[in-house]
């Protein structure tokens, strides 16, 4: 096992290399001076070049990327433009907000989609896996950020039950961040629900063709034994890698959800960078995110190999 993990690091390391040479690279590209931004309306030349030098916008790109690249390896993510925080503090208080939302919309859809796609995949050719798969194609098809909408009209405007936005932190009051979290969580999971549940059929389906089904089925065993331990056990060998790297997904893409939702995570602070030409705050967020889905990645593959034994080695 650890032979396997240290292959998949070797693996893992280059990649987020070239992602972070790729992020650096590309943002250079963008139109605007980022100097000129925070020079303010005035823009004095002064100013300007003051500025270049402080931020070492006037040196190669090389010296620049090998600058940032040694003060990232250092913990060092350099100071917002924007704020004038550092980075590294601000991704410190931003990403535990986004992996909340990511972990309560995978539990929402594991708790969701399992359980469609077990009765999707019993009830083959039925009225029930036909309803089933439709409501998995809706999930998959609606645009979070309409339904997120739409939720915070129903359930905000509405109904009254939960806010339309903001966020309050767990340690200041777990009731109201739970009232802050479901919807955006809800929005999050939905289309990952539908793909677990889609996973989990497919799966199953696969395992029900299987001769140690049948022979178990032959030895006279009642069917819910036979689902649970024989079927289901080893049909969420690819479910769990898949959550797997779908929460690595989550964890990068929650951009839309947070606009809607007003959450200050990840995706509005990158949203936020952009917009205001922050390029040290998305080179940041983009290599962290990345750094976060090879993380899932590798966390992945142990699961399989956990699951699997025949794959270890």
């Amino acid at each position: 096992m650890l032979s396997y993990v240290l292959r998949r690091l070797a693996i893992a390391i280059p990649t987020l290399l070239l992602v972070s040479i790729l992020v650096f690279s590309l943002l250079k590209f963008l139109p605007g001076d980022p100097a000129i931004a925070l020079a303010g309306e005035e823009r004095d030349p002064a100013v300007i070049e003051y500025l270049r030098q402080k931020y070492s916008l006037d040196q190669p790109l090389y010296v620049q990327y090998g600058k940032w690249l040694a003060g990232i390896v250092q913990g060092d993510f350099g100071l917002s433009i924007r704020t004038r925080l550092p980075i590294g503090e601000m991704i410190a208080q931003k990403l535990p907000v986004t992996i909340q939302l990511s972990v309560m919309a995978m539990i929402l859809a594991t708790l969701i989609g399992i359980p469609a796609g077990i009765i999707a995949a019993l009830k083959r050719g039925t009225a029930a896996d036909y309803g089933v798969s439709i409501i998995g194609l809706a999930g998959l098809s609606v645009p979070s950020f309409w339904l997120g909408i739409m939720l915070i009209l129903l359930f905000a405007v509405t109904l009254g039950w939960f806010p339309s936005g903001g966020y309050v932190a767990f340690i200041d009051s777990p009731l109201d961040n739970l009232r802050h979290t479901l919807l955006p969580s809800l929005v999050l999971g939905t289309a990952a629900a539908a793909i677990v549940m889609r996973h989990t059929r497919s799966a199953m389906l696969q395992v029900l063709k299987q001769d140690y089904v049948r022979t178990a089925r032959a030895k006279g065993l009642k069917e819910r034994i036979v689902v649970v331990r024989h079927v289901l056990r080893n049909s969420l060998v690819p479910v769990v890698t898949m959550s797997t790297l779908h929460l690595g997904e989550l964890l990068s893409g929650a951009v839309l959800t947070e606009q809607v939702f007003g959450i200050p995570g990840f995706g509005k602070m990158i949203v936020d960078g952009v917009f205001s030409r922050d390029y040290a705050v998305v080179q940041a967020v983009v290599l962290c995110s990345a750094a976060l889905f090879l993380l899932m990645n590798l966390l992945a593959d142990i699961a399989y190999v956990i699951l699997s034994p025949r794959l270890r080695g």
